[in-house]
């Protein structure tokens, strides 16, 4: 865990003060007497939090209580120019898929499928700090901070008050698990955790991977002996391991397929897309 050493001795080093520090405690305060309290080093998870950036995300977390599949249009990637540019990938990357079909047995169309709906084959793999959206959401299991937030999104959500309170408590508990499980894939990386951007949901990398499927279903595609999810080699085995590990078999029956993916991404639409896709490669 050298990068949490690493913030430890700065943290020793430095002033404790910056001009965003008031406000980050007053969001944040619980959250961090609760990692302290789950195992984390009290010096480098109160450094973290003090640092330039690091706020609590209104925006990106009022998503969770205005967003609706209705307003996502994946048809887009059935346009002639998406599966172009999903063609050529699968060129650029034969070897690698090559190897996820040899070793997982899932249709190299699948994974690139995925791929491009997920982050268009890797050019667009978010806009959000996955430290900040996760840990704002996680704030959320303080009533105060929900309160607040309450406050500047109200006019903006159909939700009533009491649906929204339930929400946000269901939100806040996956969150911190999905924190926790960021902290520690980034101190077992040696990854600064400021540095990876992902979804407004903390999905990261071009296979949009959530942290806490990260030990148990990401793959070292280029036996480089790390996991990054934004190498290509890494993120094209890790996809086909996920979906082999629920279900994904060589020849698997049309139904069965559309569950599988569904464990990806749980819509309908989502899923139905991804295997029109994956028709159209096949062609």
């Amino acid at each position: 865990m050298k990068w949490i050493k690493t913030l430890v001795i700065a943290a020793c080093m430095l002033t404790l003060s910056c001009p965003a520090f008031a406000k980050q405690t007053d969001y944040f305060k619980t959250l961090q007497e609760r990692l302290v309290s789950d195992g984390f080093i009290a010096k480098g998870i109160h450094y973290l939090y003090k640092q330039p950036g690091v706020d609590f995300d209104v925006d990106g977390v009022s998503l969770y209580f205005v967003h609706t599949e209705s307003k996502l249009n994946y048809d887009q990637f059935l346009d002639p120019k998406p599966i172009q540019n999903a063609k050529n990938y699968m060129l650029t990357h034969k070897t690698r898929l090559t190897e996820a079909e040899k070793n997982y047995g899932v249709d190299r169309e699948v994974i690139t499928a995925i791929a491009l709906v997920e982050t268009r084959l890797g050019t667009y793999t978010g806009n959000r700090s996955v430290f900040n959206t996760l840990s704002s959401m996680a704030a959320l299991g303080d009533k105060n901070v929900r309160n607040a937030l309450w406050k500047k999104i109200e006019s903006k959500s159909k939700m009533s008050l009491k649906r929204y309170h339930t929400k946000a408590d269901q939100k806040a508990g996956w969150a911190y698990k999905e924190l926790k499980a960021f902290l520690n894939y980034t101190a077992k990386e040696n990854v600064t955790p400021l540095d990876i951007i992902g979804s407004y949901a903390g999905a990261m990398g071009i296979c949009q991977f959530m942290p806490s499927n990260i030990k148990t279903l990401a793959k070292d595609g280029n036996n480089d002996g790390r996991v990054d999810l934004f190498d290509h080699a890494d993120a094209i085995m890790s996809i086909a391991n996920y979906l082999k590990h629920y279900g994904w078999k060589p020849g698997i029956k049309s139904k069965k397929a559309y569950d599988v993916v569904y464990r990806y991404n749980h819509s309908s639409y989502y899923v139905k897309t991804v295997l029109k896709i994956a028709d159209k490669l096949k062609g």
